[in-house]
């Protein structure tokens, strides 16, 4: 099939955009090198759209959450990912988690039936010298095409480490000694009123265990580096749990083992017949539709295996604890976005090459699919001779796009999820009420630009 634009890469990034320029009736090829002998390190399947961290889209309150906001925001965009999601939506509490089976499934089938999608299984070793292209292979480039980006940008890329949490078996789990209890009783968003505020499962742990805990996650063997990889810095928002444990004693207990808003049950007295907070919560999420796997919540790591397992049993609860997946580390690389690229996601140097998802320097699955939907869009405009106008930036993906083009400091350019310290600031407003303000003017302003850019909307 001729087509009229090449998207490189199928990840979040690049289906995305292949379905927002194919919905608007251009021919989409889409290159994915899974499946046609290439790999990366951290993929498992050759499925479009495969989750390979976390399952969750993180939070789905767009009243007070600035990823909540996105999420609105690429509805109305009738975003292919946010479809795909509520098809494979697991219950999470006020968080977006899916089956990434089922998400990645979804993707795929809806782009394989596509008349205007063409998805190639290859290898693509080098930027294209000619023609509209995407790139959104990730920060998993395979390293020739690494190269050729190198080449074209005159620098190099910079890098970073990003880990993986472990999964466990749900039957493994020792239900005697932990509870269902979401933080604070949050209901699930769209859950039933017998599941309300269980979304999560919890592990207590009191001093004398977290202790041990703590000294363990020092003391236990670690993924060695090579000598290039020794200086390649953590990204903040997906830092390994060892590493969040040498900054302090108590950094866990006011991170991912916070037990703020917990009851524990076996603590229930007549003074507090819910039970108290525990010292400690370790938290696991659903990982899949059959609730049969459950994610370890902000546990990524660069343990050993070995490691892994002998101290994450010594959880309470987790004593026979199965893993399905163990943590890992994986070294990712992205562009200093705002130096190399243009206001429209082009690169300076070959402007008929736009960048899509996290090699941009975006963090996280939503943001991620967000900016796909753009470069889809961008793209959609400049084939059709328009002119295109950027969201603005009291929106979540106007702010989103405005620091990955420009607004954030070249020199310190490092990987950002969304959130409203990107936003412009709203100083008149009391700071109780700030985030409800954020999203109100955010609504308001992108349903405005949407009627103004006549796209279509959800």
């Amino acid at each position: 099939m001729k087509h009229d634009i090449h998207i490189i890469g199928g990840g979040l990034a690049g289906s995305e955009a292949a379905w927002q320029l194919a919905q608007r009736g251009f021919k989409v090829r889409l290159s994915e090198m899974r499946g046609g002998g290439g790999t990366t390190p951290a993929h498992s399947t050759d499925t479009l759209a495969e989750m390979v961290c976390s399952n969750s889209f993180r939070s789905d309150d767009d009243e007070k959450n600035a990823v909540g906001l996105l999420h609105h925001e690429m509805r109305r965009l009738d975003s292919l990912i946010m479809r795909a999601a509520v098809t494979a939506r697991v219950p999470a509490g006020t968080a977006l988690a899916v089956d990434r089976d089922i998400f990645s499934a979804a993707v795929q089938r809806t782009l394989d039936e596509h008349p205007g999608v063409t998805v190639i299984r290859e290898r693509v070793d080098a930027l294209p010298d000619s023609g509209l292209t995407i790139v959104a292979t990730g920060p998993l480039t395979a390293a020739s095409l690494a190269d050729s980006i190198g080449a074209a940008t005159g620098q190099d890329a910079l890098a970073f480490f990003d880990a993986i949490a472990p999964i466990v078996h749900r039957d493994s789990i020792d239900m005697d000694i932990c509870w269902f209890q979401s933080r604070w009783d949050k209901p699930s968003a769209g859950g039933d009123a017998d599941s309300a505020g269980k979304d999560y499962i919890n592990c207590a742990m009191n001093q004398e265990q977290y202790l041990a805990f703590h000294q363990g996650l020092i003391d236990g063997e670690k993924t060695s580096f090579k000598e290039w990889e020794e200086n390649t810095p953590y990204f903040e928002g997906c830092m390994p749990i060892e590493v969040m444990a040498a900054r302090g004693v108590d950094t866990l207990r006011y991170g991912p083992m916070k037990p703020v808003g917990l009851d524990d049950p076996k603590t229930a007295c007549p003074e507090f017949p819910q039970g108290r907070w525990p010292y400690a919560v370790v938290q696991l999420r659903q990982d899949n539709k059959l609730g049969t796997l459950w994610n370890m919540v902000g546990f990524q790591t660069k343990l050993k295996h070995a490691a892994q397992v002998e101290l994450f049993r010594t959880i309470p609860g987790l004593q026979n604890a199965e893993f399905a997946r163990l943590g890992g580390l994986h070294r990712n690389t992205f562009l200093n976005a705002p130096m190399v690229l243009d206001r429209e996601l082009r690169l300076k140097q070959a402007p008929h090459i736009r960048f899509a998802g996290q090699i941009t320097g975006c963090e996280g699955y939503v943001e991620s699919a967000a900016v796909g939907l753009m470069t889809g869009l961008m793209a959609a405009a400049e084939i059709s001779g328009r002119p295109w106008q950027a969201p603005p930036r009291t929106t979540a993906m106007g702010a989103l796009l405005a620091h990955i083009t420009g607004d954030a400091e070249a020199d310190t350019y490092q990987p950002m999820n969304i959130n409203f310290g990107l936003f412009p600031p709203l100083h008149d407003v009391n700071r109780k009420s700030r985030k409800e303000a954020y999203t109100s003017r955010g609504k308001s302003d992108f349903a405005a630009w949407l009627m103004a850019s006549e796209l279509v909307s959800a």
